[in-house]
């Protein structure tokens, strides 16, 4: 079990190290990508980018984007935060070639949170499939989650988000709202699923309490899910997932309003799961990977967590069973970051959020 850190700036963790003393260098795959939000990696060696305004893209191994945009998505609802999220690969593709999308469903006045899946053949997307959508459609624009992830048995994890106006429905098991869902990978509720056969719970629930949940990755190795979420002012937290905990908001947070009102007296509460380490002031966690390549030895094992408000990537370094501090990372790009991703190249990978996105590649100095 992972033993927390508790602190509130963790600025005593942070190690300062000079940049000439660092060890890499950053460089530029792609440019002129609008608001890039996920970069999956095909067997080929070529890349799948998602743009938020609704766009699928593909890259050449060397970066050059295709000039056509995938074919064939389904409708996709875009404004404000929502659009298109996340693209993930089928553990099998090899086999049978099937990609998931999530992404934002629905009009102004009633959408949500959807997956579905397609075959990517010759620069489309075919055999279509809808497998799963959040309920209750909601009004706005904000707070979708969208990350997945798959277990060891190959289900797939959906982070969902609490839709922002109605964040007390994450703590109401009968809907989607703030929470991880587990699904097979054809949409059917997995039967061992922590709330299956509870009279009116929703059974694809994996569990509960969750405000804006945008970074999910599973450790196959150590047979850990992390994840991590947006907290308001303050209270962004990185969570251990286990099936059917309750992870308390918004009855247990570190964060206040953006008004500044408290939201809750509490920080913690008997028989919710506290976080490993929340982040306050807010660094608007947005992707999350670990390191498990050959390039940076030094890095093996740690958890590294893009950010948009800090424009950094936080490495989070793991010895054994615990959490053992942070380092700040590549703040001297100086832009918000959405997504990290550890390639099988042993590079890591960065998705810069803008009009002008970028794809960085992160590569040992020498």
């Amino acid at each position: 079990m992972l033993k927390p850190i508790r602190t509130v700036l963790l600025g005593c963790l942070l190690a300062v190290v000079p940049l000439s003393a660092l060890g890499y260098r950053i460089e530029v795959l792609s440019e002129g990508l609008e608001h890039p939000w996920s970069l999956a990696f095909l067997p080929d060696g070529r890349m799948l980018v998602t743009e938020r305004v609704g766009r699928l893209r593909i890259l050449e191994a060397d970066g050059r984007i295709d000039p056509e945009p995938v074919a064939g998505l389904p409708e996709i609802f875009v404004t404000g935060q929502a659009g298109l999220l996340e693209v993930a690969l089928d553990p099998d593709y090899h086999d049978n070639r099937w990609i998931y999308l999530s992404y934002s469903y629905g009009d102004a006045e009633a959408n949500n949170t959807r997956l579905a899946r397609a075959r990517l053949v010759d620069g489309e997307l075919q055999d279509l499939q809808v497998l799963f959508t959040a309920r209750p459609l909601k009004a706005g624009a904000a707070h979708y989650g969208g990350r997945m992830t798959f277990l060891a048995d190959k289900t797939l994890i959906l982070t969902l988000g609490d839709g922002f106006d109605w964040r007390e429905e994450a703590q109401n098991p009968t809907n989607h709202l703030g929470k991880i869902v587990r699904l097979s990978r054809d949409g059917s509720v997995p039967s061992d699923n922590p709330l299956v056969g509870q009279a009116g719970n929703a059974p694809e629930i994996y569990s509960l309490g969750h405000r804006n949940v945008q970074g999910i990755f599973f450790d196959a190795e150590n047979g850990r899910l992390y994840s991590h979420e947006h907290g308001p002012r303050g209270g962004d937290e990185l969570n251990l997932i286990k099936p059917g905990n309750n992870y308390g908001w918004p009855l247990a947070t570190f964060g206040v309003d953006y008004t500044g009102a408290r939201i809750s007296p509490y920080s913690s509460l008997p028989g919710l799961s506290d976080p490993l380490l929340h982040w306050t002031p807010s660094v608007a966690p947005a992707g999350l990977t670990l390191y498990r390549g050959e390039l940076f030895p030094q890095w093996q094992g740690d958890l590294f967590v893009a950010t948009l408000a800090e424009g950094s990537v936080r490495r989070i370094r793991i010895h054994g069973d615990r959490l053992a501090g942070e380092d700040i990372l590549f703040e001297e790009l100086g832009e918000r970051i959405r997504d990290v991703r550890s390639g099988p190249d042993g590079a890591l990978y960065l998705l810069t959020d803008s009009e002008e996105g970028r794809l960085l590649r992160v590569l040992p100095s020498e």
